[in-house]
């Protein structure tokens, strides 16, 4: 996904910026990290309050085995609802969530 592509998606929440993050991008809207690109996945951040929409939607939680204990570990980047990336107003609403959840953890 180009930068490009991300801030077209992007584009109802204002302009983003992109900066390499994990082997990936990370995306950042008023400078607040707001989403993940990442293996060629798009990942909106969540929080204890939002991760219940996104789990509604259907999403899927970034997660991972840590090397050290073998033991899963969960991050807060979830999938993007598949009817969200081909409509920009619910695109909107969910990039958003993600923003609101990466303000929330700021504080």
């Amino acid at each position: 996904m180009t930068e490009a592509d991300i801030a077209d998606l992007f584009a109802g929440l204002g302009p983003i910026s992109v900066r390499r993050l994990f082997g990936g991008k990370g995306i950042y809207f008023n400078g607040i990290i707001c989403a993940i690109e990442i293996r060629g996945e798009l990942m909106l951040k969540a929080d204890a309050e939002s991760a219940p929409d996104f789990a509604a939607a259907g999403c899927t939680q970034w997660t991972y085995v840590g090397s050290r204990h073998g033991k899963e570990v969960a991050m807060p980047y979830w999938t993007v609802p598949e009817s969200a990336i081909d409509d920009p107003d619910e695109m909107t609403i969910w990039a958003r969530k993600a923003y609101e959840a990466g303000l929330r953890g700021e504080k």
